[in-house]
């Protein structure tokens, strides 16, 4: 299934996407209620073209899990090696945003703001300490998410990532979560990202350093994941600070990540005034 959550004459619901048609599901307010009863909302009655509804982001996540330098290629462009174990950061629930949605800053805060095209991984059950052989029985679906970084604030001014990763809309995630069983093998994905329609990022996810079972069980030794948590896969090689010279998102630039099999997710940039 293709999983959203769109709102239609002032209500925000829960809807199943097929070709250009949303229906309603039975009886979730959200995704994390739908996660929480295990998936077995029912069609109703009722639904509506694609372009009569907003999508909004398709989950209101408890938490996101980040995961640094999973590429590579990625850790190459950053001077970094490559860990040897995942590195992982975090990013605060209030950063989401959804589909068609401003990516905002002021630049009394910063001044880099750069783009990351990710896999995002949906976990649909408590996972506490599982093993890597039964880790993608815990994973709900997938869907793209942006990994929006303040490079100032991440690398020059704070001695940590989460301002840098966290301020509010730098967590775009959607158009739709795919369920698990209707993905073909997550670990063969292309995942690009284009800013004014000019590819910057073109990997994909066989290159994983640690992949998505390893992940699972690696975060779930540590912590507790919980239904409707995110697990941000990490980014390949391709992001502004890489570049020579380095390029940052400006105003009224767009911004998309297509994660393949998972469309279009697209923002623009809008720089706020004090």
């Amino acid at each position: 299934m293709k999983l959203v959550t769109f709102t239609h004459a002032g209500r925000s619901r829960v809807g199943e996407l097929v070709d250009d048609t949303v229906y309603t599901l039975a009886w979730p307010d959200t995704m994390r209620q739908m996660l929480r009863r295990g998936l077995s909302a029912s069609r109703m009655y009722e639904r509506f073209p694609l372009e009569a509804v907003t999508l909004e982001a398709p989950l209101n996540p408890g938490k996101i899990v980040a995961i640094g330098l999973n590429y590579a290629d990625h850790a190459g462009e950053t001077g970094a090696k490559p860990p040897s174990a995942p590195l992982i950061f975090a990013k605060f629930p209030s950063a989401v945003i959804g589909p068609d949605k401003a990516i905002t800053w002021r630049e009394s805060i910063t001044r880099k703001v750069d783009w990351e095209a990710e896999l995002a991984v949906v976990i649909g059950k408590r996972a506490k300490d599982v093993p890597e052989e039964k880790a993608l029985d815990y994973v709900m679906g997938y869907t793209n998410a942006n990994d929006v970084s303040a490079r100032d604030l991440q690398k020059e001014i704070d001695s940590q990532w989460t301002r840098g990763k966290s301020l509010d809309t730098f967590c775009p995630i959607g158009p739709y979560i795919l369920t698990h069983d209707e993905m073909p093998d997550p670990h063969a994905l292309t995942v690009r990202s284009t800013v004014n329609g000019k590819v910057m990022q073109d990997g994909n996810t066989k290159d994983l350093l640690f992949n998505i079972p390893a992940l699972v069980a690696y975060c779930s030794r540590n912590f507790t994941l919980e239904p409707g948590d995110l697990i941000l896969t990490g980014t390949p090689a391709g992001v502004g600070a890489g570049r020579k010279p380095p390029l940052y998102l400006k105003d009224g630039d767009t911004v998309t990540v297509s994660v393949e099999g998972l469309g279009d997710l697209t923002n623009t940039c809008t720089v706020l005034k004090d």
